[in-house]
């Protein structure tokens, strides 16, 4: 299964990339990676249309269990899926910004 360490996904994020995070919508509001999509894992199957084709979904949750399952479930739907190791709490423990709420 592909993953991205947190550096690569920091890259990718400032390029553009499309996230979304599978966590649940109450640990979503709590604190999010900015720009990152709510699509919780809870209610998966129903998100996947609204996915970009034909470039990679970067999959994040708390600490990468949740998004390795995603990625999994999306990459054997022919996805270019790729779970963040480390999720939201490595970001934040290496310093980069939270934002809360429901905006994006």
């Amino acid at each position: 299964m592909c993953e991205v360490d947190l550096e690569v996904f920091a890259a990718e994020l400032a390029a553009g990339a499309f996230v979304i995070d599978v966590r649940e919508p109450d640990e979503y509001l709590a604190g999010h990676v900015p720009g990152v999509h709510s699509a919780p894992l809870s209610a998966f199957d129903s998100v996947s249309c609204a996915l970009p084709e034909g470039r990679p979904v970067y999959v994040i949750c708390a600490s990468g269990n949740r998004s390795l399952r995603a990625a999994e479930r999306l990459a054997a739907r022919g996805v270019d899926a790729l779970s963040v190791a480390g999720g939201t709490k490595g970001w934040a423990r290496a310093g980069r910004p939270l934002v809360s709420g429901a905006d994006a």
